[in-house]
């Protein structure tokens, strides 16, 4: 396959050498597709079997709390999300994956991961070092949440993600900050200041 678009392949460079061969191979197992606004990629409850990369448009992870949608994630072009504990395990997936806009995702199927990785030492390798991404990033995550202020989490988007500020709306921000909308002014306010 030829088709190897800019986002995905340095990804695949940064997480690991894959020669020529290994590359078809992958390519040939994966696939891209397009979801349309508010497409459902993963819904809260079943089992997660994928794990996706966005080429083009972004992805927002959420859970229902008492029937309001509680943003955790947004995830933009050039990274991975899935649900690691129900793709690794089998359980039913706690949260909902959905297009925040219309998305060009790559999807990786679990089966067909593991039956390459019996074929490429290489696409093993990269395996390996993709979890040990998607577990890195998620550990990050829940440290930010922890111990930072929603204005030392805005911070850190202002600062290493602020393409995020110009995605999504301030209703979904606030809710991923888990602060209010006017909260989230006042914060923005100051900073403009």
């Amino acid at each position: 396959m030829d088709l190897q678009p800019y986002f995905l392949a340095q990804k695949m460079t940064d997480l690991g050498h894959l020669s020529p061969a290994s590359k078809d191979l992958f390519f040939n197992k994966i696939h891209l597709k397009t979801f349309a606004k508010n497409e459902m990629l993963l819904k809260e409850g079943k089992v997660c079997h994928e794990i996706y990369f966005v080429e083009h448009g972004h992805l927002r992870t959420f859970y229902n709390k008492e029937g309001k949608e509680i943003n955790l994630q947004f995830t933009l072009p050039g990274n991975f999300v899935t649900d690691l504990k129900s793709l690794r395990n089998g359980s039913p997936s706690s949260y909902n994956i959905v297009a925040g806009a219309t998305s060009s995702v790559w999807v990786f199927e679990k089966e067909k991961l593991l039956k390459l990785y019996e074929q490429s030492a290489e696409i093993t390798a990269f395996g390996k070092n993709l979890l040990e991404l998607l577990l890195m990033e998620q550990e990050a995550h829940a440290h930010r949440l922890k111990i930072q202020t929603p204005e030392e989490r805005y911070l850190y988007i202002e600062k290493e993600e602020p393409q995020l500020l110009q995605t999504i709306s301030l209703t979904q921000l606030s809710s991923y900050l888990g602060i209010s909308r006017e909260s989230l002014s006042r914060i923005r306010k100051r900073r403009s200041l």
